[in-house]
């Protein structure tokens, strides 16, 4: 049997509601959103998007008292951040990020770039932290846009979002948040944090499925953004230029349907389990794989020495075993499920001092027991 330590990646597995409401409703609903007679099936269709929606911006403290209408989806955080960055980037603006991002951000930025949009690229210690002093120095300058990873998918640093918030406030400067890492698991609350736009997606910390995300938008800045995709929408199908009002001008075509019942089964079953318990569940089982990597011989360990300010996700490396031999030794002797390598973040990697040969990441979910984690630390003392 496999012992999962890939959540970083993708949360398994799913709370047991989760598989069974997308089953319902490819099986009995499955009327597509807006686009019917008004049949029961229909209004079923169009009741089950309008609670994943308000479910959304109660759990992420949606701008406007959490109204609905400023939450769209979107596949997943890359494409609701390539939504945010082509929709309102133009050539001569100047946008700023860390140097822990995810290519989710860098590579759509890059491009930008090279089309004539300054970037800047914020250097982060070694423990993948910014500095806020940092950021209020760059933004003594004119700047247009700041991006932000919530937590590294690489080692779970946690940037501290509040103080980094206050400076873009201060400054006038919309912050864009990448929660891949951390929706689900930590609090948040993007009006009280005056977040311009946090892309989130389904499939990690909210225990959703895959295929499914999206954007909570401030109102001011969802006006000024122009729409990535534009087509049907099933409304105001009289009109031939796409629709101003929200959530309809940036979701034309189909929605991941199936995929929303499953999001929207996980968002009930964490709204009953409680993200606190969640949270600590998993930090308990952080904690402990933590203590035993600190006392196997030879391992680098990067990031942060303990849990405060992090998430459980830890990266390293075994002075006797490439990163990528281990994964498949731990795979094929003891069916412990990790990911090598760069983890699509060279920047960070770069950051932490583990470029060019990458880590070994583990990152325990809330269905792990401690067995299984007792289990990894010895596998990983043999291979040591």
């Amino acid at each position: 049997m496999a012992i999962y330590l890939n959540n970083a990646a993708t949360t398994w597995p799913k709370p047991e509601p989760v598989a069974k409401a997308m089953y319902d409703f490819l099986l009995s609903g499955g009327a597509n959103l807006a686009r019917g007679s008004a049949s029961r099936r229909d209004l079923q269709t169009l009741d089950l998007v309008g609670d994943v929606r308000e479910r959304l911006a109660r759990f992420l403290g949606g701008h406007e008292k959490a109204d609905p209408r400023y939450v769209t989806f979107a596949l997943n955080v890359t494409e609701a951040l390539n939504v945010i960055f082509k929709g309102f980037l133009r050539p001569g603006m100047k946008v700023v990020t860390t140097s822990m991002e995810h290519n989710a951000v860098i590579r759509p930025l890059r491009r930008l770039e090279a089309e004539g949009v300054e970037l800047t690229i914020l250097p982060c210690d070694k423990t993948g932290r910014l500095e806020p002093r940092l950021l209020q120095e760059r933004l003594r300058e004119p700047a247009d846009l700041f991006v932000l990873s919530h937590a590294s998918n690489l080692c779970g640093t946690v940037q501290d979002l509040e103080s980094l918030a206050e400076v873009c406030r201060r400054h006038g400067v919309p912050l864009v948040v990448d929660a891949a890492q951390t929706a689900g698991l930590l609090p948040l609350d993007v009006a009280s944090l005056d977040v311009a736009a946090l892309c989130f997606t389904g499939h990690k910390g909210l225990l959703g499925p895959q295929g499914t995300g999206g954007i909570v938008w401030r109102p001011d800045f969802a006006q000024k953004c122009r729409p990535l995709v534009e087509g049907g929408t099933g409304s105001r199908s009289h009109e031939e230029r796409q629709p101003e009002m929200l959530p309809d001008k940036f979701e034309s075509g189909t929605p991941n349907l199936p995929g929303l019942a499953g999001l929207r089964a996980a968002l009930v079953w964490l709204e009953e389990e409680g993200i606190e318990a969640v949270r600590l569940r998993e930090e308990r089982l952080g904690s402990r794989l933590l203590d035993g990597l600190k006392a196997l011989p030879g391992v680098t360990l990067y990031g942060l020495a303990g849990m405060e300010g992090r998430l459980p996700v830890f990266a390293l490396n075994l002075k006797s075993l490439d990163n990528g031999t281990l994964a498949g030794e731990l795979a094929e002797r003891w069916g412990i499920e990790t990911r090598p390598g760069l983890h699509c973040a060279p920047l960070a990697h770069r950051t932490v001092g583990s470029f060019p040969e990458g880590a070994l990441r583990l990152s325990p979910g809330c269905f792990n027991a401690e067995e299984e984690i007792d289990l990894c630390l010895e596998a990983l003392k043999k291979l040591a």
